[in-house]
């Protein structure tokens, strides 16, 4: 005795061989596109988790400080005074941040002083960063600059430190990728391994950790 397959059976089924091989496909191009992006990204992403507990040394940044003498007349504004510092020190980027404090009165061993305004500039790239400080009434300009190795520049890389809209753009693609990847990755392994227990069980396993990792840490 033999079981036939109804018409609407036989139908249903090429459909799902071409919409599973379409998702595979999917799912490969999109974990190719973000293969590169997805190592430094890992590699980066490990040495950030590691900066504060069970520190890796391999992330180092190398000091330097000097100081400038200022021109006569001084710079009028910190936005002069980023205008200066760059042209002095070569460097080759607008100023990321410029900022001011006010004067204002400060106790000191229980005395009030009256404490001058301070202007701060400050230029990032991946492989370094320029801190220029100033206070207001000072003939020279203090100036920090911190080289990175190539673990700090990769880390760096990872925060779109000095980086500008078109890689957190391309970030942004990694990041939705992984998003995907993620779901297309369930839908696989239910429609091909065909275990939905094991994966609800993994699944529920690995946020069971964290949840329970975070609350500890509370």
């Amino acid at each position: 005795m033999t079981n036939a397959q109804s018409p609407e059976l036989s139908i249903r089924q090429p459909k799902r061989i071409h919409w599973l091989k379409w998702l595979r496909r999917t799912h490969a191009w999109v974990g190719l596109w973000g293969a590169a992006l997805g190592l430094l990204f890992g590699i980066s992403g490990i040495l950030l988790n590691h900066r504060m507990i069970m520190k890796i040394p391999a992330v180092k940044m190398e000091q330097s400080q000097i100081e400038l003498a200022l021109p006569t007349p001084r710079p009028a504004d910190a936005k002069a005074l980023a205008s200066w510092v760059q042209a002095q020190l070569n460097i080759g980027r607008e100023a990321a941040k410029i900022s001011t404090e006010p004067p204002k009165t400060v106790t000191w061993f229980g005395q009030a002083i009256q404490q001058p305004g301070q202007w701060r500039v400050d230029f990032h790239s991946p492989q370094q960063s320029v801190n220029a400080e100033y206070w207001v009434g000072n003939t020279f300009v203090s100036v920090k600059r911190q080289d990175a190795n190539v673990f700090a520049f990769i880390t760096r890389l990872h925060k779109g430190v000095g980086m500008g809209t078109a890689w957190v753009l391309l970030a942004d693609t990694l990041a939705g990728g992984l998003a995907f990847l993620s779901l297309t990755g369930l839908l696989l392994w239910t429609k091909l391994h065909g275990s939905r227990l094991t994966m609800a069980g993994l699944g529920l396993t690995s946020l069971g950790l964290a949840v329970s990792v975070v609350l500890n840490s509370l």
